[in-house]
């Protein structure tokens, strides 16, 4: 009956899964997701149950809703070897996810089997009337989960760890994902503009907790790196690489840390045998793009460029970065790394393709679309030789108010070209007010006003730039 389905959507809603946790599809290449989780089952066996919880899920966001229970049941086979003394504990999630997998498949009855089993297990679990407990590691596979789907949720991810930690300070997994958590959100924060909230302690201390996690150590370097202490961090990819040769999580961190530091070639060698254990990795193809695109850029500064080189290095880039795209249509930095691999083998029809492409979607944040106008203003500005369009990209750039390190060089791009523009000739009035219109994009008033004066003295009829002023000394 209608009624009971409703009781049972209540019931369900309530239940902590991964159909609850708000992991929307839109955020993540579904295609990418389930092929990283594939390579982590193969590769990490001491996580499996929360893989293929999530593994689960994923069927189900791409209609596969009998291979949701499929992997269900490979999770309670591990749960059975792993926890035989708390299977009910350890399974709260995974009957949670068979519970709306059964809704989903309109098999109700044992949709409600499930939910029973759930709430029962939590009745005899905790000490309070009402069957609610928090259980410090459901808090951190919710943690792990929302890591999956992308940088909106890296936020949320640190605040369930920071929950789990609460409850068991010396937990090694969440503090692994606590510091990754952390990891993630600080690189982000330095490309978007964000305060930083400092991740080395994190790091650090979950090193000590779990001395054998290569992925820690790799990414303990690489923050090393950032912090200018590189030769430090070299030391743990080093021993990274002497305990995990075949790992290839690690791989792609220490890949990462070479390329950073210039050692392309080294990088290169390291990504290909990743590549070769995890052929459908996004990242590896990703990373090995920019590898490719940083040796073209070296070669093109020799005296004599080696043409088929060039045009082999340029072609092998593509060939990577254009799988990227394929299997993960939202990573849309990857969209400006195309068109500037491109651009780079004088293919400037195809960079012009990608950039409109990219630009027609609707679902970029306002981050990706100042990247992507930052990016399209170089293309303009350096490949196509055209300064005004270049100019019109930089200030579209800076015309989304989001602090971001796009929105900084467009900023500086562009005074800079204005600047120029300014000196050389006999100061038009346009160029004036376009840096009038610049300083005010970056709530420079009072440069603003000066700019707008000069070149309303220039072009005394322009209303545009009497308008600008009025409505400027308004708002001071």
């Amino acid at each position: 009956s209608s009624m009971s389905k409703d009781s049972l959507k209540t019931s369900l809603l309530q239940l902590e899964c991964h159909f609850t946790w708000t992991l929307l599809k839109e955020d993540i290449g579904l295609e990418a997701l389930e092929e990283t989780i594939l390579d982590h089952i193969k590769f990490v066996v001491e996580y499996n149950i929360r893989d293929y919880n999530i593994l689960s899920y994923v069927c189900h966001l791409k209609n596969s809703n009998e291979e949701a229970l499929r992997n269900l049941r490979k999770a309670e086979e591990a749960i059975q070897i792993c926890h035989p003394g708390e299977i009910a504990r350890r399974s709260l999630v995974t009957w949670g996810n068979y519970a709306w997998v059964y809704y989903h498949m309109q098999r109700y009855e044992e949709a409600q089997s499930y939910v029973s089993k759930v709430e029962n297990s939590y009745k005899k679990l905790s000490s309070t009337a009402d069957g609610k407990i928090q259980l410090p590691e459901i808090c951190a596979e919710k943690g792990w989960a929302l890591l999956r789907f992308g940088r909106k949720y890296f936020e949320k991810a640190k605040n369930c760890f920071e929950n789990a930690l609460k409850s068991e300070p010396d937990n090694p997994d969440f503090s692994a994902g606590y510091a990754i958590a952390m990891y993630r959100l600080e690189d982000c924060a330095e490309r978007y503009g964000e305060e930083v909230i400092p991740c080395l302690d994190a790091l650090k201390r979950a090193a000590e907790l779990s001395p054998k996690d290569t992925t820690i150590l790799a990414l303990l370097a690489l923050k090393l790196q950032r912090l200018n202490r590189g030769h430090e961090g070299e030391r743990y990819i080093e021993e990274g690489l002497q305990r995990t040769p075949d790992f290839p999580v690690f791989l792609r961190y220490a890949a990462n840390f070479y390329r950073k530091s210039g050692d392309v070639n080294k990088a290169v060698k390291i990504l290909k045998k990743a590549l070769a254990l995890t052929p459908n990795s996004v990242f590896l193809h990703h990373q090995l793009a920019l590898c490719y695109r940083f040796k073209i850029l070296q070669l093109k500064k020799k005296r004599y460029t080696p043409q088929e080189e060039v045009e082999n290095l340029v072609q092998l880039a593509i060939f990577h970065c254009k799988i990227v795209i394929d299997k993960k249509p939202v990573f849309f930095a990857a969209y400006g790394d195309l068109a500037s691999i491109y651009a780079l083998g004088k293919r400037y029809e195809e960079a012009e393709e990608i950039f409109q492409e990219v630009l027609q979607r609707n679902d970029l944040s306002c981050e990706d679309k100042q990247d992507i106008y930052f990016s399209y203003g170089n293309f303009q500005h350096f490949h196509m030789k055209s300064e005004s369009k270049a100019i019109k990209y930089y200030i579209e750039c800076l015309k989304i108010e989001k602090d971001s390190y796009a929105r900084k060089k467009s900023s500086e791009a562009v005074e800079t070209l204005l600047r120029q523009k300014i000196e050389s000739s006999l100061g038009y009035a346009t160029d004036i007010g376009t840096l009038g219109l610049v300083h005010n994009l970056n709530g420079k008033k009072q440069e603003a006003i000066e700019c707008y004066k000069k070149a309303i003295a220039l072009d005394p009829n322009n209303e545009e730039y009497q308008s600008a002023l009025v409505e400027l000394q308004l708002s001071i």
